[in-house]
């Protein structure tokens, strides 16, 4: 039993690093995801992840895979498509939710594309499923900090984060800050999303982000709770899917997201607020 899960992370020293990574993208990205949930953003947190791409391309193709460049490029990339899909869904028929989705093709198609002009077939997989055993020091420090400034924030920022998602028009009546929480919201979606790119690829990156927010969503009664529960799930993800990857041979990235998974279906099933047991064996039960 000690060689199967703990054994890896003794003797190997990228297998720690893996560990530090997700756990790090867990602290600052479950929050974050357990907020998209609640304002009924959690595909756009996809659509974002995918947006990043042609930026983070952009810094490949010039640096190669240099970390600062394409974490600026992924930056960039990100918020300059939130700000085109939203300036045509303000100014055109477009809703927001199609401008978005129009956005994300084509900047993943053009990402793909800058990616393959340069680097081999193996760089095309790493940018787009990510290499969480090769983590280096200054990528660890880079989503270790992105985690303290996001969990900081969200510190300062919780009561007008909760009000933004129960009632913004309230918020926005009483104060004029609703705007600009919405905008710094925003931001650390595209910071924990690049974060996690360097970790999981931009095809998985918001799997670390999602999963465990709608999994906890089963089993806790706030939303404090909820994204306490949700930061455990990652941990725990993360942890499990490296267990796997590393007795099964198989990538870590979807290993990590695939154990996620596994989380939200077992609380999708069992999970005491609303899951599909308590919800309806009981009632048959009763009928019966």
């Amino acid at each position: 039993m000690y060689d199967l899960l703990i054994g890896p992370f003794v003797e190997f020293e990228f297998m720690r690093r893996a560990l530090v990574g997700t756990v790090a993208l867990s602290l600052g990205g479950a929050p974050i995801g357990v907020f998209l949930m609640l304002r009924r953003m959690s595909l756009m947190g996809d659509a974002m992840a995918h947006a990043i791409l042609p930026g983070a391309a952009v810094g490949y193709l010039v640096f190669g895979l240099a970390l600062i460049p394409m974490t600026a490029g992924g930056i960039v990339a990100g918020f300059a498509v939130a700000l085109a899909a939203g300036l045509a869904a303000r100014f055109t028929a477009m809703k927001e939710d199609a401008s978005l989705a129009a956005f994300y093709l084509i900047s993943l198609a053009l990402g793909v594309i800058i990616v393959s002009t340069r680097g081999s077939n193996v760089d095309l997989f790493r940018v787009l499923f990510g290499s969480v055993l090769a983590l280096d020091d200054p990528t660890l420090v880079m989503i270790a900090a992105i985690a303290t400034v996001t969990l900081l924030a969200l510190a300062l920022l919780w009561r007008p984060l909760m009000l933004d998602c129960v009632d913004p028009g309230f918020l926005r009546s009483v104060s004029g800050s609703g705007t600009p929480v919405h905008l710094v919201f925003l931001g650390l979606v595209v910071l924990n999303l690049v974060a996690g790119f360097h970790a999981l690829g931009t095809l998985l990156a918001v799997g670390l982000m999602m999963l465990p927010a709608i999994a906890a969503r089963f089993w806790g009664r706030n939303v404090t709770q909820i994204a306490a529960i949700a930061i455990g799930f990652g941990i725990v993800s993360g942890y499990t899917g490296l267990v796997l990857s590393y007795n099964m041979s198989s990538p870590s990235g979807p290993s990590i997201i695939l154990m996620a998974g596994v989380i939200y279906l077992v609380s999708l099933a069992f999970g005491p607020r609303g899951g599909l047991v308590p919800t309806y064996w009981p009632a048959r039960h009763r009928e019966a």
